[in-house]
């Protein structure tokens, strides 16, 4: 085991071992995940956790009960660059939000509580798709209990108010009151000095839906000062598409990912098939997508695009940049 782990990941450790369901498993080894020294002596440690989350989430999913698979109605397997869960009010939008920027179609009734379930679909961008999940209306009455794993789960999360009715501000305390609850912080705001090591900052966006109806745009900067000036703020009109160009831009750009085209040596690039890695990953991380036996045996990689010449060879160390064509050498 590494040294010099917090005394708060043991902590977390521990209430790992006793937890009972993969529910109360997978949320203390996200707390060890966020405690866990970031450094290269920690990185299978880092690896082996992500292996357990991944393999509770899954079998939270497949477990059997009684000879039959339970449900579970929060879990949405990811897809794509990242992930964005939607979240609001009765009548908010979402839905027509989600069907405006996706391809799916889920219903869309002008009463309430029309979502029962989370709802993905996936969002397209030039050669890439964003998943979006649509929820359920979250109320001071009632909020479903699985939207805190989903939300702390997610890459990001967006806030949706119809600009139009009168309760945005206790809709947006209601959102707010949720956001602490899933230990969700939100990125544009600086973290407070005692923040707990597993508070997750996160993309946070506002969207004021319905802005077609409001035609001085009144509604929309009351809602805007209710959700707070330091997030961005979007006005759109999902039914007529008003809005959405940038709003779609600002999802891709908020997830921090680049996109990496591999090359087999003597081939052309796969340009339709990119790798999608965090903003500052290296030659090794995109080798650990590809292959994990690639990953132990790379010897090398030549790069065509940030490098300082095309086809220059560089070490598994060397930082890639957006839209670079990487050469692997195992």
């Amino acid at each position: 085991m590494p040294a010099n782990l917090p005394p708060q990941y043991l902590e977390a450790e521990q209430r790992y071992r006793e937890a009972k369901s993969h529910e109360d498993k997978v949320e203390a080894l996200r707390e060890m995940m966020a405690l866990l020294p970031k450094h290269k002596g920690t990185d299978k440690l880092q690896a082996d956790l992500k292996h357990r989350i991944a393999k509770h989430e899954d079998e939270a999913l497949h477990a059997k009960r009684g000879g039959a698979h339970r449900f579970d109605p929060g879990h949405v397997h990811r897809e794509g660059a990242g992930q964005w869960v939607l979240i609001g009010p009765p009548n908010a939008g979402k839905s027509a939000l989600l069907r405006a920027l996706t391809s799916a179609h889920p219903e869309v009734a002008a009463y309430p509580f029309t979502t029962r379930a989370p709802q993905p679909g996936m969002m397209p961008f030039e050669d890439l798709q964003v998943q979006l999940v649509d929820t359920p209306a979250v109320t001071a009455q009632h909020t479903e209990s699985y939207m805190t794993n989903l939300l702390h789960s997610a890459d990001g999360v967006v806030l949706v108010v119809d600009v139009t009715a009168d309760d945005v501000e206790p809709s947006v305390a209601v959102m707010r009151a949720l956001l602490e609850k899933a230990r969700v912080w939100p990125r544009a705001r600086p973290l407070p000095a005692d923040a707990p090591p597993f508070l997750a900052p996160r993309p946070v966006l506002a969207v004021g839906n319905k802005c077609d109806l409001d035609a001085d745009g009144m509604f929309a900067s009351l809602a805007r000062d209710s959700l707070g000036a330091d997030l961005s703020f979007f006005a759109v009109a999902a039914e007529r598409g008003t809005g959405l160009e940038d709003l779609r831009r600002t999802l891709f750009a908020e997830l921090g990912v680049i996109r990496i085209y591999a090359k087999e040596p003597g081939k052309k690039p796969d340009t339709e098939r990119p790798f999608v890695l965090k903003r500052g990953a290296k030659v090794h991380d995109l080798a650990r997508q590809v292959h994990k036996d690639i990953a132990e045996r790379l010897r090398y990689a030549r790069i065509w695009g940030s490098a300082k010449f095309d086809g220059q060879q560089v070490d598994r160390d060397h930082v890639l940049n957006v839209r670079d064509v990487v050469e692997l050498h195992a």
